[in-house]
C-alpha cells in the first residue's frame, strides 16, 4: 500500500488527464459531421459541373485532425487494437501489470519517439510555410503536420494516464478506476 498522499496525487492526476482526452474526443466528434456535410456539398458541386481542390483537401485536414487528435480519447475509451489471446482471461492485478508494463515499454517510448521523430519534418514544413502542391488547395500544410507531435503529446498523457490507473489497480489503492472491460 502507498500513501495516501501519493493516491489522492494518482487518482487526481488520472482523473484530470481522462478528462482532458474526454474534452478533446467529444469536442472534435463534431467535425465528422462536418466531414459529411463538406462530402455531400462536394458530390453535389461535382454533379453541377463544379470542381475545388481547397473543398476536397478540407476534408483530408478535417479527418487528420479527428484521427490524429483523438488517439488519446480513443486509447482512453478502450478503442485502439489489442491482440487478446491471454488478456481477456486474466484477473484485474494481472490486466493491470500487462497495461502498466505495455504502457511503459510500449505506448510511451512510442509516443516519444512519433514527437521527436516528427519535430523537423514539422519545423521544416513551417519554415517554409509549406502549402497545398496543388494549384487551388489549401495553403496550410505546415499546419496538417503540426497534428503529427501534438497527436504524439495527446497520446502520452492518456499513456501516463493508463499507466498511472493500471498502477492503482496493483497497489490496491481505493480507486473508481479499473482497467478497461473488453
Amino acid at each position: 500500500m502507498i500513501p495516501t498522499d501519493v493516491s489522492t496525487f494518482l487518482l487526481h492526476t488520472t482523473k484530470r488527464l481522462d478528462a482532458f482526452s474526454l474534452h478533446i474526443g467529444r469536442s472534435l466528434a463534431w467535425l465528422t459531421a462536418l466531414m459529411v456535410a463538406l462530402v455531400a456539398l462536394i458530390v453535389a458541386l461535382r454533379a453541377a459541373g463544379i470542381g475545388s481542390i481547397a473543398l476536397q483537401e478540407s476534408v483530408t485536414y478535417l479527418h487528420a485532425t479527428v484521427l490524429m487528435l483523438c488517439l488519446g480519447y480513443n486509447l482512453q475509451q478502450g478503442g485502439h487494437v489489442r491482440v487478446d489471446v491471454f488478456y481477456g482471461r486474466f484477473n484485474p492485478a494481472q490486466k493491470a501489470w500487462v497495461d502498466a508494463l505495455g504502457g511503459v515499454f510500449f505506448l510511451l517510448p512510442f509516443s516519444l519517439f512519433l514527437v521527436f521523430t516528427s519535430l523537423n519534418f514539422v519545423s521544416g514544413a513551417w519554415q517554409i510555410g509549406e502549402t497545398s502542391a496543388d494549384p487551388g488547395g489549401l495553403p496550410l500544410v505546415f499546419l496538417l503536420k503540426t497534428l503529427i507531435p501534438i497527436s504524439g503529446i495527446l497520446l502520452a498523457l492518456q499513456g501516463l494516464s493508463e499507466v498511472l490507473r493500471a498502477l492503482s489497480v496493483i497497489t490496491w489503492l481505493p480507486a473508481n478506476h479499473s482497467p478497461k472491460k473488453d
